[in-house]
């Protein structure tokens, strides 16, 4: 089984990457295969909304998107982590899931399933508020996202009040919801 976690943090070693680590902890502790994308490291543009689209689902542009498209098209389950900016999710997580645009196109507009075998993802969100509202911004985001891969919403970290780079730490009961969450996706 592979799992593929997604960091959408611009702060490499903050909270959410932390707790994504604990939860790719639970992944390798139940015996699959993992790996790491960092959003913030890879070089890739926005969607172009590209007039001249490829009808087999690939992204005209070439940039480090299309090594994400091949992980997730070949993983099992996904598990993307993103801190709440602005009520919702990271430009890193906006940004990547707007290139699937490509895929959303092919999917709903062509009728054609280009990831065919179902997936499961889940969501670990962190955010220095206590506002419940950005959870749910971020996470209907994340849910079509989701969908467009054929990936079943199956579980959530959601964590409040968390702001301070390595802050999550203090929260050890959060720390080990995330190493479970890990370890029941598999």
């Amino acid at each position: 089984m592979k799992v593929l976690g997604i960091s959408a943090s611009p702060r490499a070693g903050g909270n959410t990457d932390i707790l994504l680590d604990k939860a790719l902890e639970g992944v390798k502790a139940s015996g699959a295969r993992v790996q790491k994308v960092i959003l913030n490291t890879l070089k890739f543009s926005p969607c172009q909304e590209c007039q001249n689209t490829r009808d087999d689902g690939t992204c005209i542009v070439e940039d480090d998107m299309q090594s994400v498209y091949k992980r997730i098209e070949e993983t099992d389950i996904v598990i993307l982590a993103s801190p709440i900016f602005f009520g919702s999710l990271s430009a890193q997580a906006k940004m990547m899931i707007d290139r699937f645009q490509c895929i959303w196109r092919v999917k709903y507009m062509l009728k054609k399933d280009i990831f065919g075998r179902k997936k499961k993802g889940a969501f670990i969100c962190v955010e220095a508020s206590s506002r419940e509202d950005f959870f749910n911004n971020a996470k209907s985001i994340l849910k079509n996202f989701f969908a467009t891969i054929n990936a079943e919403y199956s579980q959530e970290l959601f964590c409040m009040g968390v702001d301070e780079k390595g802050k999550i730490l203090k929260y050890p009961h959060l720390l080990q919801k995330a190493f479970e969450l890990g370890k029941s996706m598999v």
